[in-house]
């Protein structure tokens, strides 16, 4: 039988089943799919592939998946740290943004964050910023996988002049960007103190009928906690469930600010957490309570946050703190095991992105999206337990090959769909402009 690749690995962690760690297996792939799992020897047996990759020292996971992000905010990574959120977005981020952001800005940006996040092994990410029409372009020409986040605030931006010219402009996107396997779309109205309820009801509707997941940042500080309730009397999550925006179908991003009440509230909507605790750390935002919101049965998935808040988009690290925050917040190292932080990383937040039937486990059927990472260095020798290397010890330099739904987008630390020299041209031209006085 015929195949279009077989990857022989030392170690394959699916995630599915979770308690599987196979040694010397293989991952067949034919037309972009995993097609078959099972031992070197059999693998050869049964299949000839048109090509044969050995991974000796290496483990194989399911593409890491990013579930927030900013990307083009990449090209701010430095501009304003060590600030307080309210601070950081009003004084510096937003007039940089107003003065910078354009098509141009988004596309470098885009390119430079696709670079970053294959070098650390994601192969899909979740973005919520302006131009979303310019990140959907870039990551089709690359390979990436992405849910592009259709905009909406109540005051004029760059790309649009209020909520129901964002809402137009986003629906219009989806429509042009529903028939990409590799692209989907959600609503990603920015927050409860930028978006009022008019506007949220409408997306809720639009929505429902269209079956799109909605990405909102949620409590991600005490001030924007007690802001809202003196403005409206009551906290910004009553007030999202009152209008009906969480269902299952919804992501609420940071989550830092929560009563046992709210844990509890929120976990009967079927609502997914999105947790980036290096950005909630660096801006001093709070701590999302992870092992609780777990224990109450809610889906937390991982993301990043963009690069001007964190200062990177490294997964593998974001994994690494997230286990060791909610052992630490918990009292009990046994919280977050390696396993469920992996989870985490990658079928959990395909989970909130609605697209675990595709990807976030190496499943047979589900899209080739895989990540390799070299154990052989010295920094993670001896290898005991790959899954604890992978949660615990490794670097994003260790990734060494990336693909997704099959085809190779970084083989041996190299990209295979970006010009890193013309890249490293655009970024400069940024650099310059962002320091001019």
């Amino acid at each position: 039988m015929q195949a279009d690749l077989i990857i022989q690995a030392r170690w394959i962690i699916p995630v599915e089943p979770e308690s599987v760690i196979h040694e010397n297996y293989s991952l067949v792939i034919d037309d972009g799919k995993i097609v078959d799992l099972l031992d070197n020897e059999s693998a050869l047996q049964k299949y000839r592939p048109r090509s044969l990759e050995k991974l000796d020292r290496h483990v194989l996971i399911p593409g890491l998946v990013n579930c927030h992000t900013h990307a083009a905010m990449t090209l701010l990574s430095g501009l304003a740290d060590d600030l307080p959120l309210m601070d950081w977005l009003q004084n510096h981020i937003w007039p940089a943004e107003q003065k910078w952001v354009s098509e141009a800005f988004v596309r470098d940006g885009t390119d430079l964050a696709i670079a970053q996040m294959l070098r650390s092994g994601t192969t899909c990410f979740n973005d919520m910023y302006f131009f979303p029409e310019v990140t959907a372009q870039q990551v089709l020409q690359h390979g990436m996988r992405a849910n592009i986040g259709l905009i909406v605030f109540d005051f004029p931006t760059v790309w649009a002049e209020n909520a129901d010219a964002y809402l137009e402009k986003g629906l219009a996107l989806h429509e042009q960007l529903r028939n990409y396997s590799l692209l989907t779309t959600s609503f990603a109205p920015h927050a409860p103190y930028t978006v009022s309820d008019e506007p949220l009801a409408k997306l809720r509707t639009f929505a429902d009928e269209m079956n799109l997941t909605i990405h909102m940042h949620v409590h991600e500080t005490r001030h924007e906690v007690e802001e809202q309730q003196q403005k409206t009397g009551q906290t910004a999550l009553q007030r999202l469930i009152d209008l009906g925006l969480i269902t299952p179908s919804f992501m609420a991003v940071h989550m830092t600010q929560l009563t046992e009440q709210d844990i509890a509230d929120y976990a009967q909507t079927g609502g997914h957490i999105v947790h980036c605790p290096e950005s909630n750390l660096k801006l001093a935002s709070g701590f999302c309570p992870l092992a609780k919101c777990l224990a109450a049965g809610i889906n937390v998935a991982l993301g990043t946050d963009g690069s001007a808040s964190n200062n990177d988009l490294d997964m593998l690290a974001e994994m690494r703190t997230a286990a060791l925050l909610a052992k630490g917040l918990s009292g009990d190292p046994g919280s977050v095991p390696a396993m469920q932080a992996l989870k985490m990383a990658t079928l959990n937040g395909a989970k909130a992105l609605g697209l675990d039937a595709d990807i976030g486990s190496l499943q047979i059927g589900k899209a080739a999206d895989l990540t390799a990472i070299d154990l052989g260095q010295i920094e993670t020798q001896p290898v005991l337990n790959p899954l604890a290397h992978v949660v615990y010890a490794v670097g994003r330099q260790q990734v060494t090959d990336v693909w997704v739904a099959g085809r190779q987008l970084l083989k041996n630390r190299e990209l295979t769909t970006l010009d890193l020299d013309d890249l490293q041209q655009r970024v400069a031209v940024w650099r310059e402009r962002l320091v001019e006085k």
